[in-house]
């Protein structure tokens, strides 16, 4: 599989604003910016993992999977709390 240099700059896009939209909403202190686009790519990664197994499709082009990403990546930050609050 190739991505093109248009595809790659989308992903970076989607997982930034994902991972800054799901560090305001879980009020974290953020990861910073390179930080963030790993979270919001690996809820994006997740999210697509998870929610076609649990039959949830909100639609196609960008702004659903900014949604998807961020959903995602609350998730992903909500995990990563609870472990840290146990160790």
């Amino acid at each position: 599989m190739q991505i093109s240099n248009e595809g790659i700059l989308v992903i970076l896009f989607v997982g930034l604003v994902a991972g800054w939209l799901a560090g305001k909403i879980v009020r974290g202190t953020g990861f910073g910016i390179i930080g963030d686009i790993l979270v919001g790519i690996a809820g994006a990664l997740l999210a697509s993992f998870l929610f076609p197994k649990l039959g949830i499709h909100i639609g196609s082009g960008l702004v659903s999977e900014i949604i998807y990403s961020a959903i995602g990546a609350v998730v992903l930050l909500l995990i990563v709390r609870l472990l840290r609050g146990r160790m």
